[in-house]
């Protein structure tokens, strides 16, 4: 019998992704989201008490993955308020409805944003090596909220015992690069496979720790805790790599994936002169049991041969963009995608 979940943010990236492939894995998601779409089955706002009661009372749900939210592109079109009332408040009404059903497990995905200031280090500065143990400095309204919902998600975990996992996905969205230097210094396709090494996931990818995490709140061996979810970078932890990603990127590249100037000086790529960050996704791997298949490396092999690199899930979400009228490079649906 499939087990019943309920997908918030069904109509974004993350939540179509999840609608379209938790079927064949033996569950029946029914998707919330604010706008309709076919991968939406109920459309409203997840800061209605009232709706989600109503919702709560016709299904009775084995799992919750939480990935509606108010995101970064948000920032400079709606207000802190509502920015609260979306990631916080409609997030702790969530967890009380779903803490109250029984649920068994409550999958909240946040954002490697939440870390802000601590991911960027000053030119000369070794990069920083991201995981668990550091400590979030929100720099914008979003990361104060998602931060604060996973504090939300850790006290409803600790008073009732529901089980609670947070998965801090790095960036996942197919649309161009909000920072303008490098959407024209880069090609688009260059842009992102240079991200897979330090601070890009597939959306496939994500959808499988997703996955990873009901199965391990449903066993019961993981009942609460925090995950970076991000490709698995090709460099390991060690001052000597970190200074040397500060001072040139391609050289410490080099030294762990040799192949990949022979790939990329075939198609005229070319990665980054610095590289600020490594995000280490290394605990859900260990902890969750998560298997991520889209690496950096697996992209070059892909290239090399003239194959597409991006997951086929990545193909069909598509961008989606995240506002209803065009504000940016963030903004415009395309590629059969409803605004998110």
């Amino acid at each position: 019998m499939s087990k019943l979940v309920l997908v918030t943010g069904s109509s974004g990236h993350l939540g179509s992704a999840l609608m379209y492939t938790l079927p064949s894995l033996g569950y029946e998601p029914i998707g919330l989201d604010i706008l309709p779409s076919p991968t939406t089955t109920i459309v409203g706002s997840i800061t209605s008490a009232s709706l989600l009661t109503s919702i709560f009372t016709q299904y009775k749900f084995h799992s919750i993955i939480h990935t509606a939210t108010l995101h970064k592109p948000h920032v400079g079109t709606h207000s802190k308020s509502e920015f609260i009332s979306v990631n916080i408040t409609g997030t702790t009404l969530l967890l009380e409805h779903a803490a109250a059903a029984n649920i068994t497990s409550f999958i909240f995905t946040s954002s490697t944003t939440t870390f802000g200031r601590a991911l960027a280090p000053a030119k000369g500065e070794p990069a920083a090596w991201i995981d668990e143990s550091v400590v979030p400095e929100p720099k914008n309204i979003y990361g104060v909220t998602k931060v604060c919902a996973e504090d939300v998600c850790e006290l409803v975990h600790r008073q009732t015992g529901m089980a609670v996992i947070v998965l801090r996905t790095s960036r996942f969205f197919p649309e161009e690069d909000d920072v303008v230097e490098r959407r024209e210094g880069w090609d688009e396709g260059n842009l992102k496979v240079n991200e897979l090494v330090y601070r890009r996931v597939d959306v496939a990818d994500v959808v499988g720790a997703c996955v990873c995490a009901v199965e391990r709140a449903g066993e019961g061996s993981v009942v609460w805790g925090k995950f970076v979810v991000s490709a698995p970078s090709p460099f390991g932890d060690c001052e000597e790599t970190r200074r040397l990603l500060d001072e040139d990127a391609g050289e410490a590249l080099r030294r762990v994936v040799p192949g990949f100037e022979e790939v990329y000086g075939r198609v005229g790529w070319r990665f980054l002169d610095r590289v600020d960050r490594v995000y280490d996704s290394s605990k859900a791997v260990r902890e969750l049991g998560w298997k991520p298949v889209y690496t950096f490396q697996r992209a070059v092999e892909m290239v090399g041969r003239g194959e597409e690199w991006r997951s086929e899930l990545m193909i069909k979400v598509g961008k989606r963009g995240y506002h209803a009228v065009p504000t940016g490079v963030y903004t415009t649906a395309v590629e059969g995608g409803a605004s998110a």
